[in-house]
């Protein structure tokens, strides 16, 4: 069932009572206040400021009685302060309204920021992650550097630093032996550091005894094997 306003029903309450053929004339302020509390219901005044708007509603009522009444003039007394108050609420209607959309937009403000400063935390807060997996990765790196530099020293301690060269050996066939180099390719290692005694990489005498370097840097074997290939000792 369609319900009406209070105000639409106080005038209809009113015209009714007009036309059943009462004569006493209309208060002067009736219709002013019933407008104005119109137009404040319509602006949400009755749910924003209940308790005001009810308090007009009843000044119109209580008028509507002393009109029944025919006590006119005390009516539009009533009537006249329905209209002051519904004037002022209208007032404080639009003041609260703005206090209610500068809350609003304060608490978007509020929310916007907590939103950014969360955005500004996670993205620290993965930096931060970041960081910690490249130094557990570059401690890691280091440490397995070092297990192997330990590992390729321990094992150049167990390997010979010197060879017996014995009859028909050359240095690709010495640098290819296990012990050695496991590498023929490697034989100008071997020439480089025996110098002094081999004048000719092609010849060697049984009884020589070389120098195996064992402290040769990758750029080392790399040279050492564009050498051999360059050079090769048939």
């Amino acid at each position: 069932m369609r319900r009406f306003p209070l105000t639409r029903f106080l005038q209809c309450c009113l015209l009714m009572y007009l036309i059943a053929g009462c004569s006493t004339p209309v208060p002067l302020w009736r219709q002013d206040a019933l407008s104005l509390l119109e137009r404040v219901r319509n602006n949400d005044g009755q749910k924003l400021l209940p308790a005001e708007y009810q308090s007009i509603e009843d000044l119109v009522l209580q008028g509507d009685t002393l009109v029944q009444k025919e006590e006119i003039e005390e009516a539009d007394k009533l009537y006249l302060l329905a209209w002051s108050k519904a004037n002022l609420l209208e007032k404080n209607l639009l003041l609260e309204k703005r206090r209610l959309a500068e809350e609003t937009s304060r608490r978007e403000a509020e929310r916007l920021e907590a939103e950014r400063q969360h955005a500004v935390e996670e993205e620290n807060r993965k930096r931060a992650e970041k960081l910690a997996t490249e130094a557990r990765a570059a401690r890691e790196a280091e440490a397995r550097r070092l297990v192997e530099k330990a590992e390729k020293a321990r094992q150049a301690r167990q390997l010979p630093t010197y060879h017996t060269v014995k009859r028909g050996e050359s240095l690709p066939f010495i640098a290819s032996q296990s012990e050695v180099y496991n590498d023929r390719n490697l034989w100008p290692l071997l020439y480089r550091a025996n110098r002094d005694q081999i004048s000719n990489p092609k010849h060697l005498w049984p009884g020589q005894v070389l120098r195996i370097p064992r402290n040769a840097s990758r750029e080392d074997l790399a040279e050492a094997r564009r050498y051999a290939q360059d050079r090769p000792l048939h």
